[in-house]
């Protein structure tokens, strides 16, 4: 599984990849051959594209008999989307970042911090809603 988010980045820089993702993502679990069909490419081809997307623990797959469906990792998509957050709002903090259960184990020095970062982030937001807000008032 990819520790770091340059290689989760790194499964997610080819096309195939992203329609396998999001083929999962509405249709749930499917096998190689269907996801092959379904994508136009060959079953070779998307075997090493689902063993990419493994390692980088973004899909998971579970052998029932013969057939073994892949599914998308809800755990392994849920630190994509913080990695993905992280990147795109240059390291701020966001109250969506964690979820209840993350703060109930949290330190207090954590939590403490976390307050600042988010007192910090809603004066942000006030000063904005003061400069817009009295502009079209």
């Amino acid at each position: 599984m990819a520790t770091e988010p340059c290689e989760l980045l790194k499964a997610l820089a080819v096309e195939t990849r992203i329609r396998i993702v999001n083929l999962l993502k509405s249709k749930g679990s499917l096998g190689t051959n269907s996801i092959a069909e379904l994508l136009g490419v060959t079953p070779a081809a998307i075997s090493q594209h689902l063993r990419v997307l493994k390692q980088a623990g973004l899909v998971r797959s579970e052998r029932k008999g013969y057939w073994i469906p892949h599914s998308l990792n809800e755990e392994g998509m849920e630190r994509c989307r913080r990695v993905l957050n992280d990147v795109c709002t240059c390291g701020q903090v966001c109250a969506d970042d964690f979820t209840e259960q993350d703060l109930s184990k949290a330190s207090v020095a954590f939590l403490r911090e976390y307050e600042r970062k988010l007192e910090k982030e809603l004066g942000v937001v006030r000063e904005r809603i003061k400069e817009i807000g009295g502009a079209q008032e």
